[in-house]
């Protein structure tokens, strides 16, 4: 990740990926070609890096439980984008095919669900009760993320709270989550654990908040997807939110319209509108604040390169252009 001495965690992440590679093997063949085609297709891996780095400053250093848990919470974020991928009729993702555009829905439905149970089958081998309670609830709370997010499918009228509420449950709470659980592993203190999942939930936010902002002005041959994607798949995010807040009666009209008919809509005009409304600096503010606030949760740990690394990793959560 940016911002990071490769060489702070480059066995953690060597570790991480042979148990990732070992995990998810399976004797059908077609779990073998999606799990694989998944993994082959990369990604940013921040949640485990998180897992990795919080368990590190907690004090964790003996053993490969931390990694198993990294490599959970990755599973957990793996299985969503299987489904999402579904629901959402997606063909590409990191410059890709998706699984679903090659293997087919219900293949990616049911990998989805192996990858899963596989995730849960992990928690129980860790023996920790505690493990398994923060995984349940926080589970549950992303599926609920999920659903709300369709609800609001097409909705010209949701407001910036309801969109927070969306990216809490669907976004925030695997951060937190990963942050608690490294928490749990190290046997870290409360005042520790405490801290480090509130940088954990504020990163969150912060990650999905650029994430959107991107997909109205980043590049998208770096981030491997169009531009003006989540417009048509019907999503309503805070740039959008933001731009119908500030626009003239025309200019709202039409981001209203586009939402409403998405695949009617003029993207370049919705995103030239966007543009000038001023809603990309607003948002960008915004998540730069949830960075401070993240960073600021630090303060309970003295310096050391781990610190310096969450620090950065939270950086450059917002400087990132995919």
């Amino acid at each position: 990740m940016t911002g990071i001495t490769p060489q702070l965690i480059a066995k953690d992440i060597d570790t991480l990926n042979q148990i990732i590679k070992n995990d998810l093997s399976s004797n059908i063949i077609l779990i073998r070609q999606i799990s694989e085609y998944i993994i082959a297709s990369g990604g940013k891996r921040i949640r485990p890096v998180l897992t990795i780095l919080c368990g590190k400053i907690a004090g964790y250093n003996d053993g490969t439980l931390l990694h198993k848990m990294a490599a959970m919470i990755e599973y957990i974020h793996t299985a969503t984008l299987l489904h999402d991928d579904v629901v959402d009729e997606s063909r590409m993702r990191r410059g890709r095919q998706t699984s679903n555009a090659i293997f087919g829905n219900a293949a990616s439905v049911l990998v989805g669900d192996f990858i899963y149970t596989r995730s849960f089958q992990m928690m129980v081998e860790s023996n920790s009760m505690q493990i398994l309670k923060v995984m349940a609830d926080s589970t549950n709370k992303i599926s609920e993320g999920e659903v709300l997010q369709l609800l609001n499918i097409g909705n010209s009228n949701l407001t910036e709270e309801e969109y927070f509420s969306v990216i809490d449950s669907k976004t925030a709470v695997l951060f937190e989550a990963a942050a608690k659980i490294a928490s749990i592993v190290a046997n870290a203190l409360p005042k520790i654990e405490n801290s480090l999942t509130d940088y954990a939930k504020s990163l969150g936010i912060a990650f999905q908040i650029k994430d959107d902002i991107l997909d109205y002005s980043g590049n998208p041959e770096a981030m491997g997807k169009n531009i003006g994607d989540d417009l048509l798949e019907g999503k309503v995010t805070l740039p959008l939110i933001c731009s119908i807040q500030h626009s003239n009666h025309r200019n709202k009209l039409i981001l209203q319209n586009a939402i409403n008919e998405p695949q009617k809509a003029d993207i370049k005009q919705v995103i030239d509108i966007i543009t000038t409304s001023g809603a990309i600096p607003y948002c960008l503010k915004i998540a730069k604040d949830h960075i401070n606030k993240a960073i600021s949760s630090l303060q309970i740990f003295p310096t050391s390169e781990y610190k310096t690394a969450l620090e950065n990793l939270a950086k450059s959560a917002v400087e990132r252009i995919y």
